[in-house]
């Protein structure tokens, strides 16, 4: 029965366009990978990490964000946002979010001078880099913005981001209050579905939330379909894990009775652990729906056989020769490479970074860059390609690792022959080759 289900699930390839579409076995193939790198645990390292970093954080971002909003005359929507915010928690919302609220009255921006604003501003700044550092490893990121990159997106989330969601709540609020709303109430059936229409608002505006993060925070382009379809799944958690939470634990007794005057906080801790868990949940279901490909594979570092070291170095270097010569309208950048070979695009990295270093190819000085041939196509043999596919990662391992005389002396007979059966014959020479074949076969259907 399971592997039947596994085959069910699996047989399908989502990168093949030719092949119906079935978003329910895609769907399926995302939560599969969501969950085996939830029990990988970085999701719920990156979840703990990021609990630690709130509650350091919290205070000075929300002392920063009711300087802005008082500009707006908005910060008084602060306390009632809050919890909302934290409704999950009970009847223990009011009394954190009074908290909060006190904590932050009792900051002084004004005498804090130069160096305690500086150190402020720095430790809600130090919060989104977190954030930022999570998303990226979810999206599989290994560089971060630039300096000044993260000035100006750091300072935009922090101004214009409370503006925003407190006035979001402020509007959501005025609304059960205003003249147009009470008529409406009048009209047959309109009670009904402007009751129905509060109870799915908050909804939306969790769904709107989310859909943002998970756009601006990652240091890619996210696509705004990707980043909805994450989002929508990532808000029914959200809400539903809200709903539960305030069954079991935000209406339960005994922590107090356990914790006693720590309730309170273990309790606020357990629901941020559970709403970062669910965030970076919904940033990983938004990654596998923009990239597809990486549905095929267990991990995006998994290692690779002899053959299919082979057959990527040389598909690839076909791939690129054929758009250098203008064989191809291909263009020979690592997402369309990647695309091409079905292949999780930092598999070929990996393989392209050992072909640039020996010299094979190189990168052009476009963004993104495009891979061109190392050298004249009449002078990469095909045996260097493939010499550089097995060599590809080792490091100089091979040379520290102990083997027999016997041992060397056949893997070496082995490269001989290789390069004997192979001799000169180049990536142009093969090129020709393909083509005159393509033309056989064509002639004969």
């Amino acid at each position: 029965m399971l592997q039947q289900i596994n085959q069910y699930i699996w047989n399908y390839n989502t990168s093949d366009n030719s092949a119906p579409r079935s978003p329910w076995r895609k769907f399926l193939q995302i939560v599969v990978m969501v969950g085996r790198d939830l029990m990988a645990g970085m999701i719920t390292l990156h979840a703990m990490s990021l609990v630690y970093t709130t509650l350091l954080s919290m205070v000075p971002l929300l002392a920063v964000s009711i300087s802005v909003l008082k500009g707006f005359g908005v910060h008084g929507q602060l306390e009632p946002a809050l919890v909302n915010l934290l409704a999950p928690l009970g009847e223990q919302s009011a009394e954190i979010s009074a908290r909060i609220i006190g904590f932050v009255e009792n900051m002084q921006i004004g005498v804090l001078g130069a160096l305690g604003l500086a150190m402020l501003i720095y430790t809600a700044i130090s919060l989104i880099q977190k954030i930022e550092a999570a998303f990226n490893h979810t999206w599989r990121l290994q560089s971060s913005r630039s300096l000044m990159q993260r000035f100006s997106d750091y300072l935009s989330v922090i101004m214009v981001g409370p503006v925003l969601v407190f006035s979001a709540v402020g509007i959501t609020a005025s609304l059960g209050n205003h003249h147009l709303v009470e008529m409406l109430h009048n009209l047959p059936f309109m009670s009904d579905l402007l009751y129905l229409f509060s109870k799915v608002l908050p909804f939306l505006l969790v769904i709107a939330a989310f859909t943002f993060i998970y756009m601006l925070v990652p240091n890619t382009r996210v696509r705004i379909r990707s980043a909805l379809y994450g989002a929508v799944i990532a808000g029914v958690l959200w809400q539903t894990s809200g709903i539960l939470f305030t069954s079991f634990i935000g209406g339960s007794g005994k922590y107090t009775a356990i914790y006693s005057g720590f309730a309170v906080l273990l309790v606020f801790m357990i629901w941020l652990y559970l709403s970062w868990v669910i965030l970076l949940i919904g940033a990983s279901i938004s990654f596998y729906h923009q990239n597809p490909d990486q549905l095929k594979w267990k991990r995006s570092n998994s290692h690779l056989s002899a053959r299919l070291r082979d057959q990527l170095a040389l598909q690839v270097m076909v791939n690129i020769a054929r758009a250098f010569d203008r064989q191809s309208e291909l263009v020979p950048n690592l997402k369309n490479l990647a695309a091409y070979q079905q292949v999780p695009a930092p598999v070929l990295a990996r393989m392209l970074e050992a072909l640039q270093q020996d010299g094979l190819v190189t990168q052009s000085a476009e963004n993104p860059p495009s891979y061109l041939p190392g050298t004249a196509l009449q002078r990469i043999r095909l045996v260097d390609i493939l010499r550089s596919a097995r060599n590809a990662e080792d490091d100089g391992q091979s040379e520290n690792l102990r083997s027999d005389a016997g041992v060397s002396r056949f893997l070496q007979s082995l490269e001989q022959q290789l390069e004997a059966q192979l001799g000169d014959e180049t990536i142009a020479g093969f090129l020709q080759t393909i083509e005159e074949d393509q033309v056989h076969e064509d002639s004969l259907v």
